[in-house]
């Protein structure tokens, strides 16, 4: 049969009467056309005429719809082994491989080992395959303990694991970092007389290098050596890569010289690795004369090595070589990718130069650059920290207008604009948007309308419109309660704050040290000494971090309230425990006519920490952090 009447025809017709071993070969000639569907329909047909296909003919087919991404191949597959199972064909392990590998591509591990228990039924036995297709999904997967079982379960049925299997077992504990198990896995392969070759020493280097463990990279170099194995320019790359994180460029360069004198020859990735190691250094100089020398060796420079350049430039502040590389690539036909552009976006908006950012997106588009959601995002961001409100407001647009779609990140930056500008009401205009688009918002999203109505010092309606999206659903989390104690402290309402914190409590929510350190402030402020130092006893209780600025807030409060005896406790308390008052606490101490002795020797032992923050200095900073609703950082500091 004619291949491209195959290929381009769209409704197989087979001739009046066709033989089944014709229609048999139809549908692998169609298979082998990547025309899956078509030999679908001619294997329907053999099945209306009743036709037996041979196993070939059904495993063949079968594959081709496993692999097909266009597909259901999973549904499909299943179908096609019932009808086949209907017809008589008795499947083979060849015909389980293939199922099974359907199965394990789309995580559907149970119905994996479902099909490998019910071999057996058929008269079928698992092979190395079987098990090594299985295997390869565990570990790629990170289910490590599954993995294990089922070499326990293969050895049981007579099979001995192979290299590949061990080699499986090793990349698969490499990736989620337990490198001491990968290690005894190549002792018990060393043990069943499977040496370790140069892939398996390549991933576990590549793992101790990921952890920083270089001497344990640079040994196993060594032992493939002794293993009379040569590392290869993987070995190289890798321990380059490493150096150049975790040791030093000469410790790199060493490697690359002795790359040479082993006859290893550098690849393109080589060379990006030394350009990104200099670059990382701000050795631009160097990096730009390695280019040079890649070119000569006949490695063109890609769009990994320019995106590196161009970044190292952008954080150095140069511009205009940033510009120059982006110009050469597109005289090179190399595709800009939005990671470069975007690159430069935001070093252009971090130093304030938003004509040179706008003027780059308008750029004309045959300069091949690729602007996306990203681009705006960076650019909206920086109009509003430029309070540039109509500026963000038209980019955002100009978005829409080009069929670029915002995302929940974008809709977090120009709502998170809004509010830091005093406009929460268009924020919440925002939000309406976001849902009404079919996205789902965020913590953030709801985090900063509640930090917005905070901020603009409207709390009740911070605390509704909380009790309204806690209503349709949404989950505060642990930053969502800290604003809202923030919001009702400030507003001197520390008993209604005080009230929220136990309830959030009661219900079983997380509480942390910037939770209960906003109250405890916030307490202090209004003189409530004694609830303060019973929050401070539950800090304790729950082994929560107790900054010396916390105690130094509530000490602040005893003494202010006069109340000189249970501020000579908390300071000998303070002492005890290393969270030694500042100099502005102490002299509150002298005021309240506490012993001066106690003071001295406290200050004394202060001149050791001169270089410390003052706890009013924390106690300041936690505060503004606060109020701008950067409660991570401020947890930080704590």
């Amino acid at each position: 049969m004619d291949g491209c009447c195959i290929r381009h025809s769209s409704t197989p017709c087979p001739p009046p009467n066709p033989s089944k071993a014709l229609l048999d070969t139809v549908v692998v000639a169609y298979v082998q056309a990547w025309q899956p569907h078509l030999a679908l329909q001619i294997f329907k047909e053999m099945k209306r005429r009743g036709f037996r296909p041979n196993l070939l003919t059904c495993n063949t087919l079968l594959n081709a719809f496993v692999r097909d991404p266009s597909t259901r191949p999973l549904l499909i597959s299943r179908e096609i082994f019932d009808d086949f199972m209907k017809l008589g064909v008795r499947p083979n392990a060849s015909t389980f491989n293939i199922m099974i590998y359907g199965c394990c591509s789309k995580s559907k591990f149970k119905d994996a080992l479902h099909l490998l228990g019910g071999m057996g039924e058929f008269n079928c036995v698992p092979d190395i395959v079987t098990y090594n297709t299985v295997l390869d999904a565990f570990c790629k997967k990170g289910m490590l303990n599954e993995a294990r079982d089922l070499l326990v379960d293969m050895k049981k049925q007579g099979l001995s694991p192979d290299r590949n299997m061990y080699n499986t077992l090793v990349c698969g504990y490499c990736r989620l970092g337990s490198l001491i198990e990968a290690a005894k896995t190549i002792e018990i392969m060393t043990q069943h007389n499977f040496l370790p070759d140069v892939w398996t020493y390549n991933m576990l280097i590549n793992g101790f290098c990921k952890d920083g463990k270089m001497v344990e990279a640079y040994k196993l170099r060594d032992q493939m050596r002794d293993m009379k194995l040569s590392p290869d320019v993987v070995t190289y790359n890798t321990l380059m890569n490493g150096c150049f994180e975790w040791t030093s460029s000469s410790d790199a360069f060493e490697l690359f010289e002795e790359m040479g004198e082993k006859g290893v020859e550098p690849n393109s990735i080589t060379y990006n690795i030394v350009i990104k190691g200099l670059c990382k250094e701000g050795k631009m100089g160097e990096a730009i004369e390695t280019v040079r020398k890649m070119e000569e060796k006949g490695y063109a420079p890609d769009f990994v090595t320019y995106n590196t350049l161009i970044d190292a430039f952008c954080k150095a502040g140069n511009m205009e070589e940033a510009f120059k590389r982006m110009d050469e690539m597109i005289q090179k036909g190399l595709k800009i990718d939005g990671g470069a552009v975007n690159t430069i976006l935001h070093s252009l908006c971090k130093e304030k130069k938003f004509d040179d950012a706008f003027k780059l997106l308008r750029c004309p588009s045959k300069r091949g650059y690729n602007f996306n959601e990203v681009s705006y995002n960076t650019l909206i961001m920086g109009c509003f920290k430029n309070e540039d409100v109509d500026g963000a407001l038209k980019l955002w647009d100009e978005m829409k207008e080009k069929d670029i779609l915002p995302n929940v990140i974008t809709y977090n930056s120009i709502i998170g604009g809004l509010c830091k500008l005093g406009k929460t009401r268009d924020a919440l205009n925002k939000l309406n948007e976001l849902i009404e688009s079919g996205l789902v918002p965020n913590e953030t999203t709801y985090n900063t309308i509640i930090h917005g109505y905070c901020k603009e010092g409207d709390v009740d309606k911070a605390i509704q419109f909380y009790n309204e999206i806690v209503a349709s659903s949404f989950k505060p989390d642990v930053i969502t309660c800290t604003i809202i104690l923030h919001g009702l402290c400030k507003d001197h309402k520390v008993d209604k704050a005080l009230k929220h914190f136990r309830r959030w409590v009661s219900k079983g929510n997380a509480v942390d040290a910037i939770s209960y350190s906003t109250l405890i402030m916030g307490l202090c402020k209004e003189g409530k000494t004694e609830d303060a130092l019973a929050l401070l006893a539950e800090m304790e209780e729950k082994k929560l971090e107790t900054g010396h600025f916390i105690y130094n807030a509530i000490y602040c409060g005893l003494t202010e309230a006069g109340k000189a005896q249970e501020a000579q406790e908390l300071l000998s308390i303070m002492v005890e425990h290393g969270k030694l008052a500042d100099h502005s606490s102490l002299s509150e101490i002298g005021t309240s006519g506490l012993q001066r002795e106690k003071s001295q020797e406290v200050i004394t032992s202060e001149t050791h920490q001169e270089n410390d923050l003052c706890s009013s200095a924390y106690l300041k900073r936690v505060d503004e952090l606060c109020d701008e609703g950067k409660l991570r950082e401020a947890r930080n500091i704590i």
